[in-house]
C-alpha cells in the first residue's frame, strides 16, 4: 500500500521531496502551497536586485543541473523560473494545491493519519506529513515606536510594493542583512537620499559575478559534465568557507583578511570604514557576498546612522541621539522569525501533545528532521539543518533521500508508524547543542540563536558529514508501529514521557 503524503510547502525543499516520492512511485502526492506558484522564497521576495548570492551551478538540483543560468549569481526571476519549469518537467504539478494556507496539523491514534486544515476550511487527511515551510518564510517587521503614524509608504522587503516610486525620494532603509545589501545599491542612483539604519556592521566578503555567454551555455548543453566540474570546483570554495565558521583558525584567518582587504580597498572615508567595521568575529552572523555594498555607501546621497532606532515619525525616523532623519519610504530589511519553526501552524501529536509546548525551549530534531511523540511527521529545513557557507538545496537534497527511504519502509509495512526514540532525538540533541557552544555563532546575536541563546538553525559540522548520517534511515533509531485495523477502534495508547529540551 503506497501511503497517502502531503508536503506543506513548494519551495526547494517541497520540491524536492515532491520528485524523489514521484520517483519512488508514491501515487498519493499532494503538494500543498500559500502562494499562487511554487518557489518559496524566490516567490515572495521581489525587491530590486534581489538575487542568489551562492553560484548557481550548487544552488541548483544535483539531478538537474541548468546550463541557461545567465550569470554566476542569477537574478530571482531565473530561479524563479528555474523551479516552475523543474516542476513541469519531472510531474509535479499534477500533484500540486497552490492557495492552500495550512492552519492545523493534528495527528489521530485511532488510525494513525493526520488531519490537515486549511485557512479555507478543508480537512485534508494523509499517512504522512512533510513540512517543508522553511526557515525563511515569515517576515519580522520590529515594533517601533510611532510606526503607524507614519505618512509614508512602509513594507518589508520580503513584501515589497512595486506600486511605489522610489525615483527621487528620500528612502529609509532598516537593517543591514542579505536584502538590504542588495536593495541599497539598487535604489541608491534613484533615490534622492537613502539613509541607512545599522545595528550591526556584517561580514562581507567579495561577490565575483560574471555574466555567462552564449558559448559556455552551448558547451554546458552538449557536455553535461563541465556542470558537473564546475559544480564540484564551487563545492571546495564552499567547503572552504565551511571549514572557516566551523573552527579552522587558518581557513578563518584567510577569510577574515579577505573581507578586511575588501573594507579597506572600497571605502575610503576613515570614518565610514570604522562605521562598517564588525564589531565581532567572522562568522558569528551571515557572511554576506557583495561587490556593490560599499560602494554605494560612499555615495554621497547615502548615509549609515548607527545610533539605535527610538521612534517613528509622521515625516521620518528618530534615532536614540534625538536627531530626526526625513523620510518619504520606510523599508525594513529585518529579516525573518527563522527559530520559530512551523509557526503560525499549531501541531498536535500524539496524546494531544503540542509542537510549540514541545519546542518552548528552542526547537530541536533528530537529524532536523523527526521529532517524538510527532509519527510519520518530518521536516525538510527543519531545525539545525541551515549552512552558514554552502547551498542548503545540498541539505534539501540529502534530507529528501530519507524521507522516501521512510516512506518506502512504511510502503513496505503497508502502514504503521515511524516514531524517532525519545533517546536518540536527545542524544542527539545534546550532542549538536554541545559542539555548537563552542562555536563561532554562540559568540553573538543573530537569527541563528533564540532569545534564550540556544542556536537552533545552524548544523555545526561540515555539509559533507550532514549527508553521510542521512545517506540510511536505521529503522533502530524508530518506535515501528504495526498498522491499525482501521475498521476496527484501535487499544488505548499508553502514556509516555516527553522530552524537554536539551539545555543550550
Amino acid at each position: 500500500m503506497s501511503p497517502r503524503v502531503i508536503v506543506i510547502g513548494a519551495g526547494f525543499g517541497g520540491i524536492a521531496v515532491g520528485i524523489g516520492l514521484l520517483q519512488a512511485g508514491v501515487e498519493h502526492l499532494t503538494v500543498l502551497d500559500k502562494g499562487d506558484r511554487v518557489g518559496g522564497v524566490w516567490r515572495d521576495n521581489d525587491y530590486p536586485d534581489c538575487a542568489c548570492d551562492i553560484p548557481a551551478v550548487l544552488y541548483s538540483f544535483s539531478f538537474a543541473l541548468n546550463p541557461d543560468w545567465s550569470c554566476r549569481f542569477p537574478p530571482r526571476a531565473e530561479i524563479q523560473s528555474y523551479l516552475e519549469d523543474i516542476v513541469e518537467r519531472f510531474g509535479l504539478r499534477p500533484h500540486l494545491r497552490l492557495r492552500t494556507e495550512v492552519t492545523a496539523a493534528t495527528f489521530d491514534e485511532d488510525t494513525q493519519t493526520w488531519s490537515v486544515e486549511t485557512a479555507s476550511g478543508d480537512r485534508l487527511e494523509c499517512d504522512v506529513l512533510v513540512s517543508a515551510v522553511g526557515q525563511l518564510a515569515r517576515p519580522v517587521t520590529p515594533q517601533i515606536d510611532g510606526l503607524g503614524s507614519f505618512g509614508g509608504a512602509s513594507f518589508h522587503s520580503a513584501e515589497w510594493d512595486e506600486t511605489v516610486d522610489l525615483d527621487g525620494r528620500r528612502v529609509a532603509v532598516v537593517g543591514t542583512g542579505a536584502s538590504a545589501i542588495q536593495i541599497v545599491p539598487a535604489i541608491a542612483e534613484r533615490a534622492a537620499q537613502v539613509t541607512v539604519f545599522q545595528r550591526s556592521a556584517p561580514w562581507t566578503l567579495p561577490k565575483p559575478n560574471r555574466r555567462y555567454g552564449s558559448v559556455k551555455r552551448l558547451v554546458g548543453r552538449a557536455v553535461p559534465a563541465t556542470l558537473k566540474a564546475g559544480r564540484a570546483a564551487t563545492w571546495a570554495v564552499t567547503s572552504a568557507m565551511s571549514l572557516a565558521v566551523t573552527g579552522n583558525s587558518i581557513a578563518g584567518a584567510l577569510f577574515t583578511a579577505v573581507s578586511t582587504g575588501q573594507r579597506r580597498l572600497q571605502v575610503r572615508d576613515r570614518a565610514l570604514r570604522e562605521k562598517v567595521t564588525p564589531d565581532y568575529d567572522m562568522g558569528c552572523k551571515r557572511v554576506l557576498f557583495t561587490s556593490r555594498w560599499y560602494p554605494a555607501l560612499e555615495r554621497s546621497t547615502v548615509d549609515v546612522v548607527t545610533d539605535p532606532v527610538e521612534r517613528v515619525t509622521p515625516s521620518g525616523i528618530v534615532t536614540a541621539d534625538g536627531v530626526e532623519h526625513l523620510a518619504d519610504v520606510l523599508v525594513f530589511g529585518t529579516g525573518f522569525a527563522a527559530t520559530e519553526f512551523l509557526v503560525p501552524m499549531t501541531v498536535t501529536g500524539r496524546g494531544g501533545t503540542q509542537l510549540a509546548e514541545y519546542w518552548k525551549d528552542g526547537a530541536h530534531a533528530y537529524l532536523g528532521m523527526t521529532v517524538p511523540d510527532f509519527p510519520n511527521l518530518f521536516l525538510v529545513y527543519g531545525p539545525n539543518t541551515n549552512t552558514g557557507s554552502t547551498s542548503v538545496v545540498y541539505f534539501h537534497e540529502a534530507q529528501a533521500r530519507y524521507i522516501v527511504q521512510a516512506v518506502r519502509l512504511l510502503s513496505a509495512m503497508r502502514g504503521g508508524t515511524l516514531e524517532v526514540r525519545e533517546e536518540v532525538e536527545g542524544d542527539f540533541d545534546r550532542e549538536l547543542q554541545t559542539r555548537l557552544g563552542g562555536m563561532v555563532w554562540s559568540g553573538c546575536e543573530s537569527w541563528y540563536r533564540t532569545s534564550g541563546g540556544r542556536t537552533v538553525t545552524n548544523w555545526p559540522g561540515m555539509a559533507g558529514e550532514y549527508r553521510r548520517r542521512t545517506a540510511r534511515l536505521d529503522p533502530a533509531d524508530y518506535l515501528v508501529t504495526a498498522p491499525v485495523n482501521r475498521s476496527a477502534p484501535a487499544p488505548a495508547a499508553k502514556p509516555r514521557r516527553r522530552a524537554g529540551a536539551a539545555a543550550s
